[in-house]
């Protein structure tokens, strides 16, 4: 029996390991062979089969890429999009979950049910209304038509209101008897002990924000107002592979420099708002 109880946890931590090495392995080669391949000349990335390590180094690709398609204009129109939509968006989401956790409407749970329920639907299906709206309110070429839409998130309202629903009554009774109403009570006493889950929606809103391609394409049919995303797919027919591989390593750099420096307060405030206190 207990030969087979070692057995059986052999094959379990070998298992483990080797789907733990797959995932890695999925995850990591295509940014790796993306990263490197800005390194390598065009002829040497249409080759085949395929290298990882360039056999010909051209370091100046990530600069050659920054002066050729202009990306400092684009990262400003992209962190100008990303910032203002982040803004936006904690100030409607942020009362919202505050007032559906603590204040408890009437038909509260009615109103977070039809808000959860706007999951289901694909984005493509509310494109065209949204469009038409923005159009008629001739908010194209404005970021504004970014940052309206976006304040619209129904997942990071239940994130916020499931967190804020684990912070004690007797907190926020005795911020009462001290004479805060509910706005000082929000900021002063809720907001500073939700800093984990703010990182979280924050960082799902900016990522959202930078990362998003149909929207901003419609949005900002102006090409010296769009965001890297759409400038990056506007010069790819034209532009050699290896500095278009740069381009997207170069655009890719600031999230990924977020979520490491803040994935401490992603993952804090992602487990947080599950566990009851």
């Amino acid at each position: 029996m207990r030969t087979l109880t070692r057995g059986t946890g052999a094959t379990y931590w070998v298992v483990l390991a080797g789907t733990l090495v797959l995932f890695t392995a999925a995850f990591l080669l295509p940014l790796v062979w993306v990263l490197l391949g800005a390194f390598k000349p065009p002829a040497e990335l249409a080759q085949q089969p395929p290298t990882i390590l360039p056999r010909t180094w051209e370091p100046g690709a990530y600069v050659d890429a920054w002066n050729y398609m202009e990306l400092g204009k684009f990262f400003v129109n992209t962190l100008v999009v990303a910032i203002g939509a982040w803004a936006v968006q904690m100030a409607v989401i942020v009362p919202a979950a505050y007032a559906l956790s603590k204040l408890r409407p009437i038909f509260g749970n009615v109103i977070m049910g039809l808000m959860l329920a706007t999951l289901m639907l694909p984005s493509t299906a509310v494109l065209v209304p949204v469009y038409l709206t923005l159009t008629d309110l001739d908010l194209l070429n404005n970021p504004a038509g970014i940052w309206l839409p976006a304040a619209a998130n129904a997942l990071n309202v239940y994130l916020l209101k499931r967190f804020f629903d684990q912070i004690p009554e007797e907190l926020l009774e005795a911020a009462r008897i001290d004479g805060a109403n509910t706005w000082t009570t929000l900021v002063r006493i809720v907001l500073p002990i939700s800093r984990p889950i703010l990182a979280v929606v924050s960082i799902f809103a900016v990522v959202a924000a930078w990362k998003d391609f149909i929207w901003p394409l419609l949005v900002f049919p102006d090409p010296a107002k769009q965001t890297l995303s759409v400038a990056l797919q506007r010069f790819a027919p034209d532009t050699p592979i290896n500095l278009l591989l740069a381009g997207l390593v170069l655009a890719s750099l600031p999230m990924v420099a977020l979520f490491l420096a803040f994935q401490r307060h992603i993952l804090a405030g992602l487990t947080a708002g599950g566990v009851k206190g």
